[in-house]
């Protein structure tokens, strides 16, 4: 699969505000590391590859556990391996990426909003919706992972 085009080329403004809302979020009160887990389960659901690449090895690079990391796909099976926010987080990112089929539901809400003030839920559904622009961006227009190009 080959590269389509080149969007940080083509369209630096709009790259460039995504990457305003991804700086927001580092800088925001939510833990990278789950921030990166959240964005992990995202890619998995979307089958982005570049951003699975990417947001594994950000994962290792911070000192995660490969164990943790192979099991975000099966985080409710996963018993104590993910703590309550984690737990809460991942569930969260699943219902919002997939709006159209869950609708988001009040019992959904209730789960993340009893470990997550108003802000923190604000800035993770933000990183959900940017996340989820990312995918979409990189699915698109075939960016090639990291570890695609090392072979």
């Amino acid at each position: 699969m080959s590269r389509r085009l080149d969007y940080n080329q083509i369209a630096p403004a709009g790259a460039k505000a995504l990457g305003g809302v991804y700086g927001y979020i580092m800088q925001s009160s939510l833990p990278s590391v789950l921030v990166d887990l959240v964005y992990l389960r995202i890619s998995q659901i979307n089958n982005c590859a570049y951003c699975l690449d990417m947001h594994t090895r950000d994962l290792l690079k911070k000192g995660q556990p490969i164990e943790k990391i192979a099991l975000v796909q099966a985080w409710a099976e996963a018993g104590n391996l993910f703590d309550e926010r984690e737990r809460a987080a991942l569930a969260w990112a699943e219902t919002v990426t997939r709006v159209a089929d869950t609708g988001v539901p009040d019992q959904a809400y209730e789960v993340v909003h009893a470990v997550f003030d108003e802000r923190e839920l604000v800035d993770l559904t933000i990183a959900i919706g940017l996340m989820n622009a990312y995918n979409r961006m990189a699915i698109s227009f075939r960016n090639t992972p990291q570890a695609a190009l090392e072979i």
